[in-house]
């Protein structure tokens, strides 16, 4: 690192302590919700290839959620896998399938997080659906922040399931279709989601400039507040996250319009 860059860095550290001193703690969102963007753009900026792109993406989770240990976020959402990247090349997508079991791996060795899977289980390959497993058993009694892994997850696709999920139960039951019809609210909706019994996230930050939800959590983040970052999400830094958690205690919340 040459003497412009160590005093850059110098001066980037010195920023995210002052807008640390800043924050109103009182106002730290409890659920967050990521859509970590930018990773290949990231890797071909930097003239790497796709897969050392994803990997550096990779890397950047754990320390993201170092720096949400320091607050009291209580549930993270990382949506490492959508439905639509199952159309991706297969020289991509395989190795980017390691890598993202790898992270639950390592997620769930950690010790500190309780892992979750959101997503669809039957879209994923056997051994992946084994390691999500594994890791939810694994990481069960962990009184820590809850991590949500988005794999296999789609917006669209988890308002069908749980939808499906319900007219499965009622029928289990033996419940009318006309009962059903006439009981069914947005909490018994909400009961058969992924993120059942979890609050919805207040803040969702997404990286790589993009403005657009494409389809993360659609039910849950009915309220919530939305943070874009121009940079790409390997190279999202902890003033970025301290960034986002500013702006989001200076905005002023109104539901309904």
């Amino acid at each position: 690192m040459n003497l412009r860059d160590k005093l850059r860095s110098l001066l980037v550290r010195l920023y995210a302590r002052r807008v640390e001193g800043h924050l109103d703690t009182a106002q730290v969102p409890k659920h967050i919700g990521v859509i970590m963007d930018g990773n290949r753009r990231w890797a071909k900026a930097s003239g790497s290839s796709t897969v050392h792109g994803h990997r550096a993406g990779a890397e950047k989770i754990e320390e993201f959620l170092g720096w949400c240990s320091e607050t009291d976020v209580e549930v993270v959402t990382l949506w490492l896998l959508s439905t639509d990247n199952f159309d991706r090349p297969k020289e991509e997508l395989v190795p980017l399938l390691g890598i993202i079991e790898d992270v639950v791996r390592t997620l769930a060795a950690d010790g500190r997080w309780r892992v979750h899977h959101v997503g669809t289980l039957d879209l994923l390959p056997s051994g992946m659906q084994t390691v999500l497993k594994e890791a939810e058993a694994a990481t069960a009694h962990v009184d820590g922040i809850v991590v949500n892994v988005a794999i296999g997850y789609g917006g669209r696709q988890e308002i069908a399931d749980a939808v499906r999920s319900m007219l499965f139960e009622a029928h289990d039951k033996g419940v009318p279709m006309d009962e059903l019809a006439e009981s069914v609210d947005v909490d018994m909706i909400g009961r058969h989601l992924y993120t059942k019994a979890q609050p919805d996230p207040d803040l969702v930050i997404r990286t790589s400039g993009e403005q657009r939800l494409s389809g993360f959590m659609l039910w849950q983040t009915a309220h919530s507040e939305y943070y874009f970052c121009e940079v790409f999400w390997p190279a999202f830094r902890k003033v970025d996250f301290l960034r986002a958690l500013r702006d989001y205690a200076a905005r002023h919340r109104r539901f309904g319009g």
